[in-house]
């Protein structure tokens, strides 16, 4: 929890060099969140539709970004 509270202090850095780099790892930390909630949504059945609603994108677009090889045919990684 420190290493993640250390970035995000850093993103208000003065100095541009750790801001950006601290902005780059926030960036990476978040796609990794929301790929997990979105895939224990999906495990717990939710639809496409509620988990777009809640992140405030398109069903179309959360599908495109995180359908590929899941389903009932295809294999769970």
């Amino acid at each position: 929890m420190t290493e993640t509270a250390d970035v995000a202090s850093a993103a208000s850095s003065r100095d541009p060099a750790v801001g950006l780099r601290a902005v780059r790892s926030l960036r990476a930390l978040v796609e990794r969140l929301e790929e997990i909630q979105v895939h224990n949504a999906r495990d717990q059945g939710w639809t496409w539709e509620q988990i777009a609603q809640l992140l405030g994108v398109t069903r179309q677009a959360v599908h495109k970004k995180y359908a590929a090889g899941r389903g009932p045919l295809r294999r769970r990684s």
